[in-house]
């Protein structure tokens, strides 16, 4: 039986989960494929510690370095993360003939076109389903099963410290501030929460998410993103009487030979199925012209999920180890030489109904000047609701609009944040009105 040996670079919570499916699920794995996926070697910056495996017959590195080179590894599962030394690892391991998977959504994301071609000329394959939504297998429904159709959306919660937090304050009236604080208790944030909060990872995915579904480049650098992390409880409790629910998404859409890639904060119907997805849960919902809706959903992070779907790509490869690889489906779901690199659509340009929460003073006419300005850049009023007060008061007043550009609705924003009885920032949140 062909055996395909594996090296794994960095045992940390997914190194170990994949070290444990590869030791202990290596007969089912055999069934599978009628080949044998051994793990040879590790490496670790500290190996001197107890791993709660059985790692005899493993041979362990202290430096990463070496063991990308050695020869008796035909497959590298890179699980280090970060842009560098991750690069320099994946590359080398790929300019020495091996195979490489990852998990690294940010390596992929900043430096996975110049990979890409490297693993191409190498003859080698590169996957990296774990890189986005975790356990959920998202790139491979892209690139494989739902392949014959023009997508026609991408919704997407990437990020279960986001969607952990804003369940929370939902289901508790919390500030967001002690909701993170739990957070980062539990193990959900970091203690630098902000690659998570402010969407930085959310918009990593999308932009893999985005280049897969129509064919174009990834520019992780041209994604508009927002984070979460001036949302209020009295938000979220306004919303929720609106027949809303907030979510951190990624929305990519197609325009006419341009890509539309945002992600922030969004008002989803309390009706529609993403809204559903709560505590750490992912969600991916793509959009085809033949296939309608398919809802995909489960945990985006976590030892299991994450070490499962890193498996999964390392079977992939073997099963057409050791010549096959032209026999796998083409790496971001286009053939090289198709892939274009699409315009990213302005923010400017992007037009989305939007939900505004304006600290105003209780005066006369305040309203009246807010709503006029509006008017003044073509943006009509759905709906408008200010709480019961006392006169005098600063008050929060909560608007929601029908559809109209990014760029007019700033233009306006720039106008009404300007009047001396609107007071603090102006709380901009977009709504999507789909009822899938």
């Amino acid at each position: 039986m062909t055996e395909v040996r594996v090296g794994i670079l960095g045992l940390g919570t997914v190194g170990l989960g994949v070290a444990r499916i590869l030791i202990e699920q290596q007969g089912l794995m055999a069934k599978r494929l009628g080949k044998t996926l051994k793990l040879v070697a590790a490496a670790d910056r500290d190996l001197n510690r107890d791993f709660g495996l059985d790692l005899s017959g493993v041979t362990l590195y202290d430096d990463a370095a070496d063991l990308v080179k050695a020869d008796d590894v035909d497959l590298v599962v890179e699980l280090i993360g970060g842009y560098e030394p991750a690069r320099t690892f994946v590359a080398t391991a790929i300019e020495h003939g091996k195979h490489v998977v990852t998990a690294n959504k940010a390596l992929v994301a900043k430096h996975g076109e110049e990979l890409f071609k490297l693993a191409a000329e190498k003859n080698v394959a590169l996957g990296f389903e774990a890189a986005v939504a975790g356990g959920i297998p998202c790139l491979k429904a892209l690139r494989e099963g739902v392949a014959a159709n023009n997508i026609e959306s991408v919704y997407a919660i990437l990020n279960g410290t986001c969607n952990f937090i804003l369940t929370k304050m939902e289901n508790e009236g919390a500030d967001y501030a002690d909701v993170l604080k739990e957070a980062q208790e539990l193990g959900y944030a970091e203690a630098d929460p902000t690659f998570d909060v402010e969407g930085i990872d959310t918009a990593h995915k999308l932009s893999i998410l985005a280049a897969m579904a129509y064919g174009s480049e990834i520019k992780f650098d041209e994604v508009y993103t927002e984070g979460i992390s001036k949302i209020g409880a009295a938000d979220i409790e306004a919303v929720h009487e609106l027949g809303y629910r907030i979510k951190l998404l990624g929305i990519a859409k197609p325009h006419h030979g341009q890509v539309e890639m945002r992600v922030h904060p969004t008002l989803v119907p309390l009706s529609s199925q993403i809204a559903q997805v709560s505590d750490s849960y992912n969600a991916v919902m793509l959009s085809g012209d033949f296939v309608e809706h398919t809802v995909y959903i489960g945990r985006g992070a976590g030892e299991r999920p994450t070490a499962s779907a890193v498996v999964a790509d390392i079977m992939d490869i073997a099963r057409v180890f050791p010549d096959g690889v032209a026999y796998l489906a083409p790496v971001m779901g286009y053939m090289a030489d198709e892939r274009k690199p699409l315009e990213t659509l302005p923010m400017a340009d992007v037009q989305s109904e939007y939900y505004l929460r304006i600290m105003a003073q209780d005066k006369p006419g305040v309203i009246a000047r807010v709503t006029s300005i509006l008017a003044d850049h073509q943006i009509s009023l759905e709906g408008m609701q200010q709480k019961e007060h006392d006169t005098g008061e600063v008050v929060p007043v909560i608007m929601l609009t029908y559809e109209t550009t990014e760029g007019n609705l700033q233009a306006a924003m720039s106008r009404i944040t300007a009047l001396t009885a609107v007071e603090d920032e102006v709380l901009i949140l977009r709504k999507e009105s789909f009822n899938t």
